[in-house]
C-alpha cells in the first residue's frame, strides 16, 4: 500500500477545498480532521469529502493533539498563519503554509528555527512555481541570451473593493490589520516568480495605489539586479488586466499569457519578424494545486532536506522583498508601528 499523508486542514475557503481535492487526487494524502471556530462549518466542509472521515475540531489545541495527523495544511487570514504554524510546529506536525508564510523575515526565522528543532517540514504552498509550464519558462531562460528585462502581471479586479469604496465594510484582504493588501495578496504571486526565475533582487521600489481602507489595493514593484537588469512587477485588485509576461534578452523574448495557471510558454526569436512563435510550453495541468502537492508529498514522504533548505531560501527571499518595500511605503501590519 503507498505510504500516504494524513492531512489536517485550517481554513475552509475556497482554497482549502482546491488544495483537499487536489491533493486527494494524487494518492498520497488523506483528510483526517477539519478546523473551523464554527463545527457546523466544519461539518459542511468535511461533508464535500463522503470518501474520507476526517474528525471536526473547534480548538487548536485539540488538532494539535491529534497524532493520527502528521500534516496540517493552513490557509486561514493572513495575519494568524504565525501563531497557528507555530502551534502546529511546537505539536510536531509538518506545515504546509499558504502564502504568505511570514508578514516579516522575523516570523520566518522563527518558524523555519522551530521546523529544524522539531525536525518538519514547512513548506510555503506556491503553486505557480511547481506548474509544468513554470519550469519550461525557467528551464527556456538561456534562450533570450543575456537578460535584459521582464514584465511580470497578475491584475485580478476584486468585487470586495466595491465594498471598501463604499465604506460598507473593511474585508480582511483590504485590511493592514488583517494583513491585507494586494502586494500580499496577489503581489507575492509575481515576487515569487520573479525570485524563482532570477534570484534575489540588489534592490526593490513599490510604487502602491492606496485605496481608502489605507492599504494597496494595486501598483508597480521594480526589482533591480545586476548590469542595470530591471523586473517590473505589475499587481492590482482595483482592476484585471490581460498583459502577458514576458522576459526578454539580446536574442529574444519568452511570454507566457499570465504568470499562474499558465497555458502555453512562446519564445519569439529577435531575428524572426513573422507573426508566429515557437511554442515550449506542454498541456496545463487542470488541477492547479496538484502538481505542489504531488512536490509536497515527495518531501515529507522522503524527508528531503536539501528541498526544504532550497524552499526556505526562496521564501526569505520573497519575504525580504515584501517586508522592504512595504514598511517603506508605511504599509505596515499589527506589531510594526
Amino acid at each position: 500500500m503507498t505510504e500516504k499523508i494524513t492531512l489536517g486542514v485550517i481554513g475552509t475557503g475556497w482554497i482549502t477545498h482546491d488544495y483537499v481535492s487536489h491533493s486527494l487526487s494524487t494518492g498520497k494524502f488523506s483528510l483526517g480532521a477539519v478546523y473551523s471556530r464554527k463545527h457546523d462549518t466544519a461539518a459542511a466542509f468535511a461533508s464535500k469529502y463522503p470518501d474520507q472521515t476526517p474528525t471536526l475540531y473547534t480548538t487548536l489545541d485539540d488538532l494539535a493533539a491529534d497524532a493520527n495527523i502528521t500534516t496540517v495544511y493552513i490557509a486561514s487570514p493572513n495575519i494568524l498563519h504565525y501563531e497557528q504554524a507555530q502551534a502546529m510546529l511546537h505539536a510536531g506536525k509538518h506545515v504546509i503554509l499558504e502564502k504568505p508564510l511570514a508578514t516579516s523575515e522575523a516570523q520566518l526565522d522563527a518558524l523555519f528555527a522551530l521546523a529544524a528543532t522539531k525536525q518538519r517540514v514547512l513548506v510555503e504552498a506556491f503553486r505557480h512555481v511547481h506548474e509544468a509550464n513554470f519550469k519550461i519558462l525557467k528551464q527556456s531562460l538561456p534562450k533570450v541570451g543575456a537578460l535584459l528585462g521582464a514584465n511580470l502581471s497578475f491584475c485580478q479586479y476584486s468585487s470586495r473593493y466595491e465594498k471598501v469604496l463604499l465604506g460598507a465594510e473593511t474585508p480582511a484582504v483590504f485590511d493592514l490589520k488583517m494583513a491585507g493588501g494586494a502586494l500580499v495578496d496577489l503581489g507575492i504571486y509575481v515576487v515569487a516568480a520573479a525570485v524563482e526565475l532570477f534570484g534575489p533582487p540588489e534592490s526593490s521600489v513599490y510604487h502602491p495605489m492606496v485605496i481608502p481602507s489605507g492599504c494597496d489595493g494595486g501598483g508597480t514593484l521594480v526589482l533591480k539586479y545586476a548590469k542595470d537588469v530591471q523586473v517590473s512587477l505589475q499587481v492590482s485588485k482595483m482592476y484585471a488586466s490581460r498583459a502577458p509576461s514576458e522576459v526578454y534578452g539580446t536574442q529574444g523574448t519568452l511570454s507566457v499569457p499570465t504568470i499562474t495557471d499558465i497555458e502555453r510558454v512562446t519564445f519569439w526569436d529577435v531575428k524572426n519578424k513573422g507573426p508566429v512563435g515557437l511554442e515550449l510550453g506542454t498541456q496545463r495541468e487542470a488541477l492547479n494545486l496538484k502538481e505542489e502537492a504531488v512536490e509536497h508529498a515527495r518531501i515529507i514522504l522522503e524527508a528531503d532536506w536539501e528541498s526544504v533548505k532550497r524552499w526556505e531560501a526562496h521564501s526569505r527571499a520573497v519575504v525580504r522583498v515584501m517586508e522592504g518595500v512595504r514598511r517603506a511605503n508605511g504599509l505596515l501590519f499589527p506589531g510594526e508601528e
